[in-house]
């Protein structure tokens, strides 16, 4: 089985930039089968998660802990889009990488 990866953007409210990283830094957010998690800052207030898993089927399991995670940051997260809500996901297998 090959690892599997999602990457998340999210678009911060004004005032709220401090808040969102405090909850990601503060919390204790490591899903079983999650092999690495990242965040960066891409703009003033947009931010880009990524995380690899050992497998699709560990990233399909950590999915309700990924959204109660969601949760915990929720109200700091402007709308993106109607469509799209206040996450931005992709995932998929890993093809390449490089330690």
């Amino acid at each position: 089985m090959s690892k599997f990866a999602n990457c998340v953007r999210f678009v911060v409210k004004e005032g709220c930039v401090d808040d969102f990283i405090a909850g990601f830094t503060d919390s204790n957010f490591q899903p079983a089968g999650m092999l690495v998690s990242e965040m960066f800052q891409s703009g003033d207030r947009e931010f880009v998660s990524f995380g690899v898993f050992e497998s699709e089927d560990a990233l399909v399991a950590a999915r309700p802990e990924m959204i109660a995670f969601l949760d915990t940051i929720r109200d700091y997260l402007e709308e993106i889009s109607p469509e799209l809500g206040v996450t931005d996901p992709r995932s998929g297998n890993v093809l390449w990488s490089m330690n």
